[in-house]
Formats: C-alpha cells, sequence, structure tokens
C-alpha cells in the first residue's frame, strides 16, 4: 500500500472512530452537580432522545433516577416503555422547556416543568429531586425521586 494510501486510510479508521460514541458517554450523577441542573441534563436527553444512539436520551433520564424510584420504574426496559407509553411520551424529542424552582431543603428540591412538546402542546410537570445519603458512588448526587403525571396547558397555537 502506498504512503498516500495508508495516510488516507489511518485518517478514516480516526473519522470512524471519533464518530463511534458509546454508553460511556452519557453523564453519570456526582455530587457537584446542582438540582436544577439534574433535570436540565434529563430533559435534554429526552429532548434529544435519539442524538447519540438510540433511546439515549431516555437511558440519560434514567442515569439520574434515584434507586428508590428506579425500583417502582425499572429495570431500565420497562422504564423506556414507561417514558415511551401514553403518560410520557410527550417528553420524548419535545421542542422547548423551562425549569421554575418551587422549593428546596437541604437535601431535597422540587421544581415546575413546562413542556412544549412536538405538536406544539404545553404540559405541566412537578419534579422532585433529593440527594442520595447512603454510602456509596451516588453518595451526595441530587437524583430524581419523583415526576408528576403531566397537566396539560393546551396548544401553543
Amino acid at each position: 500500500m502506498s504512503k498516500k494510501l495508508q495516510i488516507i486510510f489511518s485518517t478514516f479508521l480516526i473519522f470512524l472512530t471519533s464518530l463511534s460514541i458509546s454508553k460511556a458517554d452519557l453523564l453519570k450523577p456526582n455530587s457537584d452537580i446542582k438540582p436544577d441542573r439534574v433535570i436540565e441534563i434529563q430533559l435534554s436527553g429526552l429532548q434529544n432522545n435519539d442524538l447519540i444512539y438510540k433511546d439515549s436520551g431516555i437511558e440519560q433520564t434514567w442515569n439520574f433516577a434515584h434507586p428508590n424510584n428506579k425500583k417502582v420504574t425499572g429495570p431500565l426496559d420497562k422504564f423506556k416503555r414507561m417514558i415511551k407509553g401514553d403518560s410520557y411520551q410527550m417528553m420524548i424529542n419535545h421542542l422547548s422547556h423551562t425549569i421554575t424552582k418551587l422549593g428546596s431543603g437541604e437535601n431535597w428540591a422540587q421544581f415546575e416543568v413546562i413542556l412544549l412538546d412536538k405538536d406544539k402542546i404545553y404540559h405541566k410537570f412537578n419534579w422532585q429531586v433529593e440527594k442520595y445519603e447512603t454510602d456509596g458512588p451516588l453518595k451526595d448526587c441530587w437524583l430524581t425521586t419523583m415526576v408528576s403525571s403531566p397537566i396539560p396547558l393546551g396548544s401553543s397555537i
């Protein structure tokens, strides 16, 4: 193989490698991430659900779910079905969202989320996060403990 062809081939391989994004590229909880940022990470993932790979946004949301929440909504395949079901499907590939803090304490925070879905209908959610206090890798991380059922607010048109 000529030197020029080797350089082209090597460049092509580097390009392909840079395109491959794995599950390791999803954000993971850490104690530096603030409560409102946790919700922003989850909503941005859902807004761009298939951006990294199929259902990466749902998996991103799952990463920041509190273990007690995961016991009710999981495992991951069940969580995916729940998000894609009638109750929460409007979150997938939504157009925009706003996050407003309603209240907080030392280890909890509650927010109002207004979401504009892809059909241009607004929905309101109450979203709660809590600081995980058990020892282990999630210690002191803010994680979602509750998302209310959506309240339709009507069309933006």
